[in-house]
């Protein structure tokens, strides 16, 4: 049996938190089932991946998955992708051989693949940063109907052109904070948002509102196509 000790619980809690939120599409339920993890006993896995393992178990135990793509795709996909787990690992976490997992995530990619478009409005202060982001986004698929490098712009960009869904840098530089602003814009319009963030544990402390979903600069396409995909499908939902 693998002792998880009292240390690596917080070290991998932040990430935990960041892989449940996505798996379940917002910060309370995603928090709710790490909480409900760390009350069970975990499974017997290395220290790095007991809790991934939790909190895998818990949603397979409350959830009610709608969609295209099956909750064993998502978790897949979430934990190599946005947690950059080895495949080893994270076929260990869901409890399949490599072989096996290998063969099912080839299959969640492809869902991905023929996934419908989304319009994106992405919040970047950095010119060529955004011109990168923008690629990225519309190589997967997406069309970005704007970019904002600013907190009013990003307010009003969102007010006119009424996106679907939001890819929002943290840090604006001089032009303000990225949470700011997309709570200015939530206020006015229900929109699923992900954040891009250099430093991603900052918000993942579960002390404040804080955001759903989470992408670590820099990331790859599959990593923007998967929280895409939970963003704008709304995750699986725990009953």
């Amino acid at each position: 049996m693998n002792a998880v000790t009292q240390g690596e619980l917080l070290r991998a809690l932040p990430y935990a938190r960041r892989y449940a939120r996505a798996l379940a599409g917002s910060q309370e339920a995603g928090d709710r089932l790490v909480a409900a993890a760390l009350q069970s006993p975990l499974p017997d896995l290395p220290p790095h991946l007991a809790l991934y393992g939790g909190v895998t178990a818990q949603v397979a135990r409350q959830a009610s998955d709608a969609g295209d793509m099956g909750l064993r795709h998502r978790q897949l996909l979430l934990l190599t992708a946005l947690e950059d787990l080895p495949l080893r690992d994270a076929a260990l976490v869901v409890g399949l051989g490599a072989e096996e997992a290998q063969g099912e995530l080839d299959a969640a990619r492809g869902t991905l693949r023929s996934m419908a478009a989304a319009e994106v409005l992405v919040i970047e202060d950095e010119p060529i940063i955004a011109m990168d982001i923008r690629q990225l986004v519309e190589g997967c698929g997406h069309n970005v109907v704007g970019l904002a490098s600013d907190e009013a712009e990003a307010v009003e960009m969102a007010r006119t052109l009424r996106p679907g869904l939001i890819l929002a840098d943290v840090n604006l530089g001089p032009g303000g904070d990225g949470i700011s602003a997309v709570e200015k814009i939530l206020k006015e319009q229900k929109i699923p948002v992900i954040f891009v963030t250099a430093y991603p544990e900052r918000l993942l402390t579960a002390e404040r509102l804080e955001p759903a979903f989470i992408i670590s600069k820099p990331f790859e396409p599959i990593a923007l196509a998967i929280a895409t995909y939970q963003a704008v499908t709304g995750g699986v939902v725990p009953g």
